[in-house]
């Protein structure tokens, strides 16, 4: 099935019209939220780009806190994930697993997560690659995020159900909306 995902999301003839609107989808969410960190990820796989929308959101600062937007760094050791500070431009080099990650800036705890969905479902469900970072992380991760996945609605599996491992997510946002926000 993740094959399958992979596939039709990277064969999405109007991918890019889709990420412009869940750009906005994003932006529209994040307004208002107290957060002031957000860790994220570096898109693989035809996967929708968070940063734009990231970056935007840390020049609506107002109050005079900084916010700061992170990506992962996979530690092979205990396979979970650190965050480190990006911003466009900042150097990057490969991680253990050849994505890009910021090299040399400061390691923090992201208030907030913004984690690709290969697949969704009901009640905040979320199917990634089947690494098992993302649970672990969040696991380890004290207080515990708000945890927000993005996805293009080709993504939702109506049957999809949680394994007893498996964390759900507090919102899915897609190009359509919010598809999902705990209450």
């Amino acid at each position: 099935m993740r094959s399958k995902l992979v596939a039709a999301r990277q064969a999405l003839p109007d991918r890019l019209e889709r990420s412009v609107e869940l750009q906005s989808v994003l932006r529209v969410w994040l307004v208002g939220r107290k957060e002031k960190s957000i860790g994220a990820y570096w898109p693989i796989k035809g996967e929708f780009d968070p940063l734009p929308a990231l970056y935007r959101w840390t020049e609506g600062d107002s109050d005079g806190e900084m916010r700061r937007i992170g990506l992962p760094v996979a530690d092979r050791a205990t396979s979970s994930l650190r965050f480190r500070v990006w911003y466009p431009g900042c150097e990057m080099e490969l991680d253990a697993y050849d994505i890009p990650k910021p090299k040399d800036t400061d390691e923090f705890l992201p208030q907030m997560l913004v984690v690709p969905c290969l697949g969704f479902g009901p009640g905040g469900v979320r199917l990634g690659y089947g690494g098992g970072f993302f649970e672990r992380t969040l696991n380890a991760l004290k207080p515990r995020p708000v945890t927000v996945g993005v996805s293009f609605t080709h993504g939702f599996l109506p049957f999809l159900r949680a394994d007893p491992a498996d964390l759900p997510l507090d919102a899915i946002l897609t190009e359509d909306g919010v598809m999902y926000e705990r209450g």
